[in-house]
């Protein structure tokens, strides 16, 4: 089920990964998942969205920038760091933002808005 980070008041970070895939598939979505099961268990991991229709975009949320530094070196998240380079990307580029506001809107099952 797709959902939006929960994520705390700010600040915080995210780290914005965008890729383009190759042809090769060999285990990527096994190896996606297993990375986000092993992210929500690192020390500062806040949450994560994903969305995928051509180009790429996951944004993690870290408490921290010793956090995001902890899950780069992690053992398993290296080796799929290095299948992605290897396999699975034809370009990715990976950012890192400090996160200073966050606001939005979450609409309560059975409201309606204006239009309706």
């Amino acid at each position: 089920m797709m959902t939006i980070a929960a994520t705390p008041r700010p600040p915080y970070y995210a780290v914005i990964f965008t890729s383009l895939r190759t042809d090769v598939d060999d285990g990527y979505g096994e190896t996606a998942d297993a990375m986000v099961a092993l992210a929500e268990q690192q020390p500062g991991f806040l949450g994560v969205e994903s969305a995928r229709e051509g180009l790429g975009i996951t944004v993690s949320y870290w408490r921290d920038l010793e956090a995001i530094r902890h899950w780069k070196q992690q053992v398993d998240h290296r080796e799929a760091q290095r299948r992605g380079r290897q396999d699975w990307y034809s370009a990715f580029r990976t950012r890192i933002a400090l996160v200073e506001r966050d606001y939005g809107f979450e609409r309560t099952q059975g409201e309606k808005t204006d239009s309706e």
